[in-house]
């Protein structure tokens, strides 16, 4: 049996899905030229800054 054929009889469920490409968003947009943001997620925030070197560091 082809791999084609064992694919077309597995279940919707079985069957290997797409991964969607994560957008690209650059700092400056998150950012505003501000030095960091707050960012919650769920029930949890999270502080996103630049640092002395440019880099940048999300802590909770």
């Amino acid at each position: 049996m082809s791999e084609q054929e064992k694919t077309e009889h597995l279940s919707p469920s079985a069957a290997p899905q797409k991964e969607i490409p994560a957008e690209v968003i650059g700092s400056e947009t998150i950012l505003q030229g501000k030095q960091e943001v707050l960012i919650r997620h769920g029930e949890t925030t999270y502080r996103l800054r630049i640092t002395q070197n440019g880099k940048l560091i999300l802590c909770k």
